[in-house]
């Protein structure tokens, strides 16, 4: 059983802060688990432009406002607590938060903890581990 606490998180080298968000991992790649979750902090005014062409990502906002973009089909979305979007087909988009939104995100497969975004906006690949994403069909 893993137990961790937010709080030692948030203190730790497992807060991960990048231009625009903040992440805590709760759970990475070493954990074993097939995925990671993440709480994140996305900051009012920013706009993030994210494709993650190496992972999939669900995100539920537990707490402010903004919107999100597809900028495959330049259709746009309201977030707000409650509001959970998944990026099932490793789409480009646009996350505008109006407000500090705090959400929590799953990614598979997991991330290592130091990521950040790369000149695409996606997270490299992890080329030490099979694609759970391929073992799952």
């Amino acid at each position: 059983m893993i137990v961790r606490k937010l709080q030692d998180i948030r203190g730790s080298d497992r807060n991960v802060k990048s231009d625009g968000w903040e992440s805590a991992r709760l759970l990475l790649r070493d954990d074993g688990m097939g995925f990671s979750f993440h709480v994140t902090t996305m900051y009012a005014g920013e706009q993030l432009q994210m494709h993650y062409q190496n992972h999939l990502e669900a995100v539920l906002v537990l707490k402010g406002t903004g919107t999100i973009e597809d900028l495959g089909t330049g259709i746009t979305h309201d977030l707000a607590p409650g509001v959970m979007y998944a990026l099932d087909a490793h789409d480009r988009h646009v996350v505008r938060p109006a407000t500090d939104i705090l959400c929590a995100c799953v990614f598979n497969p997991p991330v290592t903890g130091r990521e950040v975004h790369d000149a695409s906006g996606a997270y490299p690949a992890d080329t030490d581990m099979p694609r759970v994403l391929e073992a799952a069909g």
